[in-house]
């Protein structure tokens, strides 16, 4: 659906990663292919609209231990972090 540029993964989401056996990837599917995961209606929507248009675009879920993640990939597709809220 659109370039993720550069992944980079914070110290605080790899961790939760590891604690919950999950990898980057899976999550970063998701939000590459659209699905924008536990983010509200007016987000998804913005969501939409910023991968016509080229703006930034985020995405949230939650590890199979109920650590919510964030993924940020940059308005000029350059890199994509994936990194716990309390680390934007």
């Amino acid at each position: 659906m659109f370039p993720l540029g550069e992944v980079y993964l914070t110290i605080g989401a790899r961790e939760a990663l590891e604690e919950s056996n999950q990898t980057p990837n899976e999550f970063l599917a998701k939000h590459q292919s659209g699905d924008w995961g536990i983010i509200g209606k007016e987000d998804w929507k913005e969501n939409d609209f910023s991968v016509k248009v080229g703006f930034r675009i985020l995405s949230a879920y939650k590890t199979s231990q109920d650590e919510k993640l964030w993924i940020i990939t940059e308005a000029d597709r350059s890199s994509t972090t994936i990194l716990l809220p309390s680390e934007y």
